[in-house]
């Protein structure tokens, strides 16, 4: 690769990737906040089943090894 075209080559691919986000179906507001929000309580849901399976266990371990 010669240096004297890495300049070119950038500026194609810059082009490239912007005619490329042209083409993307780009979600609307209500969408990302949807999304945001599902995310926010599975999120929430996972940390608290895991919180527990850890308090459980953690109690059996300390009544029965300890």
């Amino acid at each position: 690769m010669k240096i004297a075209n890495l300049p070119q080559k950038l500026i194609t691919y810059l082009k490239e990737v912007y005619l490329e986000t042209k083409k993307v179906s780009w979600p609307t507001r209500q969408q990302t906040l949807n999304y945001t929000l599902i995310v926010i309580a599975l999120s929430t849901a996972v940390a608290i089943f895991l919180g527990t399976v850890d308090f459980i266990f953690t109690t059996l371990l300390n009544k029965f090894v300890f």
